[in-house]
């Protein structure tokens, strides 16, 4: 062989490698994304904002990033199977939407990322060290949900007027029912409230729960926990056949036939926990991205379930609300 001929041929050889690299497609970011409902129709309110909030950053799903769902249908033992799945396939991280989620991905693993979504009490919850620093692999946003039950209790005081039996609607499978419990039965003393703590497990449980509550002549009940939001049709028909008036701290509920909520704004905070993985995605580390808080919070009226239930709204809550459906 020539030399010319050997220097070309091995110049080739030495280069080929490297061209093949280069037209291998780029590996896109996996994100594990663990909900809690049983599908994605029932997370449609969340999910399309969620998947919006990435391609209003640039994110195409399926080709600059790989968004994989996973909904676990309330069940602890699905929580926790996903977020091993997400672990052991080694996702880039997680986004854990509910309480329930972010302790299982929290356990799972203390390295991969952890954003969750919607917890009430991340520092009382071991998820993270303190709001300011988070110190550890998870970070994301505080719902504040303990802080404002007093507020929200006071609100549905004001609109039922004579309320003094207030029904706690939990479901007791819920890793923040202990919490939310405390919390109502603390804001109720000095309302003069009492309350009853009612558990619901399943969706045929609800209609039993308001029958109950009906019977034994309560004034009221507040609901706490993702399972009745996932229901939240079923709880509004079934409040309204017994003539129940109905508190929430999801707005999303208050169409399906409850009275109020005051909360967050759980559409941004969705927006907000995307931004937290692009932040991830781009190098940052969680334990250095303090929890962010609600920014404000909205008041939601449904006047039609007022009417229905006989009850005037005062003008001045009317006029503070942020939504009024009539």
């Amino acid at each position: 062989m020539k030399r010319r001929d050997f220097v070309v041929g091995f110049s080739a050889a030495a280069t080929w490698p490297f061209a093949a690299r280069a037209q291998q497609p780029k590996k896109i970011p996996r994100i594990g994304v663990l909900w809690h409902a049983a599908n994605a129709d029932e997370e449609d309110v969340y999910l399309s904002v969620l998947t919006k909030a990435f391609g209003d950053l640039g994110y195409v799903d399926g080709k600059s990033i790989q968004l994989e769902h996973r909904f676990p249908d309330e069940q602890p033992e699905r929580f926790r199977a996903f977020a091993r799945e997400f672990v052991e396939t080694k996702v880039d991280a997680i986004v854990a939407v509910t309480a329930l989620a972010a302790k299982e991905a929290k356990q799972a693993t203390n390295t991969i990322p952890v954003v969750f979504v919607a917890d009430p009490d991340p520092v009382g919850s071991g998820l993270v060290e303190s709001l300011a620093h988070p110190g550890g692999n998870a970070t994301g946003l505080s719902l504040m949900a303990l802080d404002v039950t007093g507020k929200r209790l006071g609100l549905f005081k004001e609109q039922v007027p004579n309320l003094s039996r207030v029904a706690i609607m939990v479901d007791p499978r819920d890793s923040a029912a202990p919490r939310f419990r405390a919390a109502y039965e603390k804001a109720a003393k000095p309302l003069g409230i009492s309350t009853q703590i009612v558990e619901v497990t399943t969706s045929d449980g609800i209609e039993q729960a308001f029958s109950a509550i009906a019977q034994d002549g309560l004034d009221g009940a507040a609901l706490a926990g993702p399972m009745l939001l996932n229901q939240r049709v079923r709880v509004g028909v079934s409040a309204l056949a017994h003539r129940i008036p109905t508190l929430s701290g999801v707005a999303e509920m208050v169409p399906h036939g409850l009275l109020l909520s005051y909360g967050q704004d759980f559409p941004d905070f969705f927006r907000r926990a995307v931004g937290y993985v692009d932040k991830i995605l781009k190098g940052a580390k969680p334990a250095d991205l303090p929890v962010e808080q609600p920014t404000r919070f909205k008041l939601v009226i449904n006047l039609k379930t007022a009417k229905g239930l006989g009850l005037t709204i005062p003008p001045s809550l009317l006029i503070t609300a942020d939504e009024v459906i009539d």
